[in-house]
């Protein structure tokens, strides 16, 4: 019977980095991984055509690239083949009628473009990131660490002294406004407002939805600061610096291995159980799985009754549609100026986002999806063979179970089936040839990913939700996963919650992965 200082279920983000921190402290650490491979959503995979490298799911880390994480791994990763690649102008926004307001890595730069756009609103630029800059080592303490501690008590406490109670309380009423009400108020320029409206999906909001427009403030502020980079040879090599890390380090790694329950013991967590009957002792459990997976089949028989009951009351989001193409050259869009651009929105604005949003959270296919699209092989060109090119598509308004269609054209039967998802690809495909000449004629292949094929590859996107989990305020920083949920704490001692379904919730910073392993002696 084997026995290890920490088992880790999963090897997402968060596992990932609790595990190299872990065993770079000398701790025998052993990650188990249901899939045949390493990486949750970092996943590598020639999609469309031999040759053609596609992130299935995750793309971008500039969330890595900004987090305490990062910072302290980036120079063992780097050892092990992390290499990020970047542009200078991380998104855009592309409206109908080929109009496209673009943002560079310079912020003067942004200023005088926005004030051309409409004046005042470049100078209403400078001072939104400004003021999430001034404000980042409080504000990114909030979003990135552990909310129940001393530490961050202190940081309160310290801002009420510094802001004063009353100004404290008017920080905090200012950070809960949606992104349309910043939006709106902020901006004359619609083209402004629809630069930043699609990005609250990205955060598992809407334009609606509460402290929506700060977190599209922290997102406007860390592109402009840290781009939008993606990783030399595709996410999945991300994950395999990780293993590579974390096996120079001592620790172990084994894919194939679906868990079957957690081993407890006197109400304490002492090892897990696999599918087929193998039994491995831990001194401490790490579970980076969605509450679903955690209280309704690790934990069977060991939950308590209001940990049942809050599970009842768990929502999921929207779930996520990906689409990828393999070209026979690079795109020549229609649209000047965003050639090098890594991702691009189609939209035409707040309307649009929220009207795609709300038809895909009430079970409809949208009309007019949100589209994201990415310019992988631009940025590294080894993703495919020279000359040719790669499309990353992600649409995050897809419904998780279809009631129907907004636009009365697709059938549906309720189900994420082929005919179903090559239909709704071939909307969003439409969309996307009018912004690219002669697009028909350079397609050499396309691969769509529905909710549901999404979930198939990962059990924790239930319903093809990437953020493991509904991400509105009842269920986001302190309140996540359950109101009474404390730092990823569980009813069992010596285990712990870690993952998009935890805070600082869902992306591929590695929050709840770094903040465990600290509290664990990392």
């Amino acid at each position: 019977m084997k026995a290890v200082d920490h088992v880790i279920i999963g090897t997402g983000i968060n596992a990932l980095v609790a595990g190299a921190l872990l065993a770079r402290k000398g701790k025998r650490v052993l990650l188990l991984e249901r899939e045949t491979r390493v990486g949750g959503c970092m996943m590598t995979a020639e999609a469309t055509l031999p040759g053609f490298h596609h992130d299935v799911m995750a793309a971008t880390f500039v969330l890595f690239l900004t987090s305490p994480a990062y910072a302290e791994l980036a120079g063992d990763l780097a050892q092990h083949g992390f290499d990020l690649c970047h542009t200078p102008h991380p998104t855009a926004v592309l409206r109908p009628d080929g109009r496209a307001t673009v943002l560079s890595m310079d912020r003067a730069a942004n200023i005088a473009a926005f004030n051309a756009l409409a004046p005042g609103d470049g100078d209403q630029h400078g001072i939104d990131v400004g003021t999430i800059e001034a404000d980042a080592p409080f504000l990114f303490a909030l979003l990135g660490g552990d909310l129940w501690s001393v530490k961050t008590a202190k940081l309160l406490a310290a801002q009420a002294w510094k802001r004063g109670l009353n100004g404290l309380k008017s920080w905090i009423g200012k950070a809960l406004v949606p992104a349309r009400g910043w939006l709106e108020t902020s901006y004359k320029s619609d083209d402004i407002q629809a630069l930043w409206a699609p990005w609250v999906l990205h955060c598992g909001l809407t334009p609606e939805s509460t402290y929506s427009g700060e977190m599209a403030k922290v997102v406007a502020f860390a592109l402009e600061a840290a781009g939008a980079p993606i990783v030399k040879g595709g996410s999945g090599r991300a994950a395999e610096a990780f293993r590579s890390l974390i096996e120079a380090k001592g620790g172990e790694i084994r894919t194939g291995v679906d868990i079957d329950r957690i081993l407890i013991e006197n109400g304490r967590a002492v090892g897990v159980e696999t599918a087929t009957g193998e039994k491995i002792m831990a001194g401490h459990v790490l579970a980076s799985v969605t509450p679903t997976q955690l209280h309704g089949r690790l934990l069977r028989g060991h939950v308590p009754a209001p940990q049942e009951q809050a599970l009842r009351g768990y929502r999921y989001g929207r779930g996520d549609f990906q689409l990828h193409f393999a070209l026979d050259r690079k795109p020549e869009w229609l649209t000047e100026g965003i050639d090098d651009v890594a991702l691009i929105h189609l939209s035409d604005g707040i309307d649009a986002v929220s009207k795609s949003a709300n038809e895909a959270e009430r079970g409809m296919i949208p009309e007019t999806p949100t589209i994201c699209v990415g310019q992988p092989s631009t940025l590294d060109p080894s993703r495919c063979p020279e000359g040719k090119a790669i499309l990353w598509l992600q649409i995050p308004d897809a419904p998780r179970e279809i009631k129907g269609d907004a636009a009365g054209q697709i059938a549906t039967n309720g189900q994420w089936d082929e005919a179903t998802r090559e239909a709704y690809a071939d909307r969003i495909e439409a969309i996307l040839a009018r912004h690219i000449r002669d697009f028909d004629q350079i397609k050499l292949a396309r691969r769509a990913y529905s909710p549901a094929d999404l979930e198939a590859l990962n059990m924790n996107l239930v319903g093809g939700d990437p953020y493991g989990g509904l991400c509105t305020i009842d269920q986001f920083f302190v309140f996540r996963p359950f109101t009474g949920t404390r730092n990823g704490d569980t009813p069992v001692r010596n285990l712990t919650q870690i993952g998009a379904s935890t805070h600082p919730g869902p992306g591929l910073g590695g929050g709840s992965g770094y903040n465990a392993a600290k509290r664990l002696g990392a």
